[in-house]
């Protein structure tokens, strides 16, 4: 059901990322990254608010929108490459996840650009219902996968810009690359993935409904 208006659960879900928030800036790893990672949680805030008066939202699409937001957020105080969620998971349920794919690197920068496509599809596909009301759900998936596309391409060149003005440490602190010279090709085809993933499983569920 599309909405305009706040209600106690919108408000509940919101209360939540602003907790995270100040939470998240008790100590980050490194206050000026920190920083610079979070102008993008105001202005997607900003953008969300702004959607939702505007267009309307369901809840689902409200919802993980602040759930992108929420790993952004930690990520940004942990300045992506050292969330310790191998050590979390290890702690929880025993389980070494670096050893068990054999991964050299920390991932959590690949969970949240994968997530980018994944969790804030239902809100791109609702702007472009909105922006191309007389579309078919298989023309709104195309336009949708096209912008996740699009949009990380110019993260990636936006992130550039901002790490050439920086020290090669922040700059490496900042971007996350972690050595990995293929790092900005597989986020921008982890954020694609995870467009195609909701996307192809929304289609054939409303093929299914209908």
């Amino acid at each position: 059901m599309i909405e305009k208006n706040f209600t106690l659960k919108h408000y509940l879900a919101i209360l939540i990322i602003f907790v995270e928030i100040v939470i998240a800036s008790i100590q980050p790893l490194e206050l000026e990254s920190y920083l610079l990672h979070q102008v993008g949680t105001v202005l997607m805030l900003i953008l969300l608010f702004v959607s939702f008066k505007k267009i309307g939202l369901d809840f689902q699409s409200f919802s993980l929108y602040l759930g992108f937001l929420f790993i952004h957020i930690l990520a940004a105080h942990y300045l992506y490459s050292y969330v310790p969620y191998n050590e979390w998971i290890k702690t929880i349920f025993h389980v070494d996840l670096n050893q068990l794919f054999g991964w050299q690197r920390n991932m959590y920068d690949r969970l949240v650009h994968f997530s980018y496509g994944f969790l804030l599809y239902p809100f791109f596909y609702r702007c472009f219902q909105v922006w191309f009301p007389q579309s078919k759900p298989s023309t709104l998936f195309l336009l949708v996968l096209q912008f996740v596309m699009a949009s990380s391409m110019a993260y990636e060149l936006i992130e550039w810009l901002i790490a050439i003005g920086m020290s090669p440490e922040a700059a490496e602190k900042y971007n996350g690359q972690q050595g990995d010279i293929w790092d900005a090709h597989k986020d921008m085809l982890l954020a694609t993935i995870g467009a195609l993933i909701f996307g192809l499983g929304q289609l054939l569920l409303d093929k299914k409904h209908s």
